[in-house]
């Protein structure tokens, strides 16, 4: 087994996957759950799990023009809804965190349109995908090696 093969301690990889999996499963809304995913993925350049979520995300139906135009969701006019928007905004806050904080005004958009569970399970998937983006681009995983 190569350093590269080998990411993480078993014990951490099965903890880190069990954070993804109860944070998307809470938000109950799996595309939702890829498109945030996607945009933290973005921001964070991680090339591995852009290809593996953008191709989970078209399993879940997520549409073409979302995908698309998901780099720019703020200029996509009604291409997101306001809860898209809200969710994808909050993500923004919290990846990057240049502020030191996730600016009030951020938060309460996105609390108009998820209860504290909700806001737990978004927040959560967040932290979850920049660690998993984290350690993929730590570690130079290129793509390809997601198989649905």
């Amino acid at each position: 087994m190569t350093a590269r093969t080998r990411l993480l301690d078993p014990a951490v990889g099965r903890a880190m996957s069990a954070l993804s999996a109860a944070a998307k499963q809470g938000l109950g809304d799996p595309a939702l759950a890829e498109l945030v995913v996607i945009r933290a993925s973005q921001l964070n350049h991680c090339a591995f799990c852009l290809d593996m979520h953008l191709a989970i995300a078209r399993e879940y139906g997520v549409n073409d023009q979302q995908l698309d135009l998901l780099a720019a969701w703020e200029e996509a006019g009604d291409v997101f809804d306001e809860r898209e928007r809200a969710a994808l905004a909050l993500t923004e806050a919290v990846t990057v965190l240049t502020g030191g904080f996730v600016p009030d005004e951020v938060y309460e958009r996105a609390a108009k349109h998820f209860d504290e569970a909700g806001l737990a399970h978004l927040i959560g998937l967040v932290v979850a995908i920049n660690n998993w983006n984290r350690v993929m681009v730590g570690r130079r995983i290129p793509p390809g090696g997601y198989t649905p």
